[in-house]
């Protein structure tokens, strides 16, 4: 007799657990209850998308987004090379917002680690976006990418986990980042202006490209150096063949920290469900916690609401296994 066979693509649960220790949570889960998995962790463009991408194999010093010298890991295997701007750029480097200047917050480091594996012999660079201290606009990580000829014969892909706009970028997320009401209106006059100087300077208007507020803008800025911007998830779900994975399976488990009615407007959740629609494999959601806007979207359990908040914030994984595993012994009984 053939096992059922279930397929873990999650996302991360931030803060608490990686997306591969979500997977592995699945997997054990699967394993007590007699059905095969496949551990296929995924992210969206954000933190996590290095992870989802193979991992690291490779360290730079760089220039962290206020100044202090960072190390952040990246990946190179043959040609291609994964760079995450969460580990060279990220508020969490500068401990969140009540640490950062969101004024002075700079993409330099993420320049540099481009370069870095440009110079290491990348002919392909994705770049995570997702996590920033910053809204320069890209222009710390153009500064340190110059001169922009350097890039030549490089296909530079950013994989956006948003889709707001460039200007867009200052309004919606530096309030995140600590800025106040005044820093936010003076953070979007440099957006517009420095739209202006790259539609001069490189001829590439990026205001209205789709993601090209991603990280503050980084995604437009290296957008006017030629980089392609795409849906982080659609890259994520392309390299590592998720499709191919689901088609045949039973069910899908996957999951996120928070599912709300924007985890199916490009992030992890609502990219698995589309793909499992179009492969006709129902799907089961886990989340920490489950807001307005789900019902009928795709059946989902909240960690919280099972297991209370304490507990759930404190071993989700250990819940998440036993979600998955109940769950499982109920399709197999």
């Amino acid at each position: 007799m053939v096992a059922m066979r279930v397929v873990a693509a999650p996302d991360k649960f931030r803060g608490t657990a990686t997306a591969a220790e979500v997977a592995g949570a699945v997997g054990r889960a699967a394993a007590a209850t007699g059905w095969a998995c496949d551990e296929v962790p995924v992210a969206d463009g954000g933190e996590g998308t290095l992870e989802a991408l193979g991992g690291a194999n490779r360290t730079s010093l760089v220039t962290g987004p206020l100044g202090d010298p960072v190390e952040a890991p990246w990946r190179l295997h043959r040609s291609s090379a994964v760079v995450e701007m969460a580990a060279a750029s990220g508020l969490d480097l500068v401990g969140g917002p009540e640490g950062n200047d969101p004024i002075a917050a700079a993409t330099s480091g993420t320049g540099e680690l481009i370069a870095a594996a440009v110079d290491a012999g990348a002919r392909r660079v994705i770049v995570g976006v997702g996590g920033s201290a910053t809204t320069d606009g890209g222009l710390g990580a153009l500064r340190a990418l110059y001169p922009p000829q350097r890039l030549r014969g490089v296909e530079l892909v950013v994989a956006c986990d948003v889709r707001t706009t460039f200007v867009d970028a200052a309004e919606v997320f530096a309030p995140q980042k600590g800025a106040t009401p005044a820093q936010v209106e003076l953070l979007r006059r440099r957006l517009e202006r420095l739209a202006q100087v790259y539609r001069e300077d490189y001829g590439v208007d990026v205001t209205r490209m789709v993601g090209s507020g991603a990280a503050g803008g980084l995604a437009g800025g290296l957008a006017a150096l030629g980089a392609d911007l795409v849906a982080g998830f659609d890259l994520v779900a392309d390299e590592v063949e998720l499709y191919g994975h689901i088609e045949d399976a039973d069910l899908v488990v996957t999951g996120e920290g928070f599912l709300d009615e924007q985890s199916f407007d490009g992030k992890v959740v609502g990219g698995v469900v589309k793909l499992a629609g179009e492969a006709g494999v129902p799907v089961l959601a886990v989340a920490g916690e489950v807001f307005d806007g789900v019902d009928g979207r795709t059946p989902a359990v909240s960690l919280v609401e099972r297991f209370g908040a304490e507990r759930s914030r404190a071993d989700p994984v250990s819940c998440i296994e036993a979600v998955v595993t109940d769950h499982l012994a109920s399709l197999s009984g």
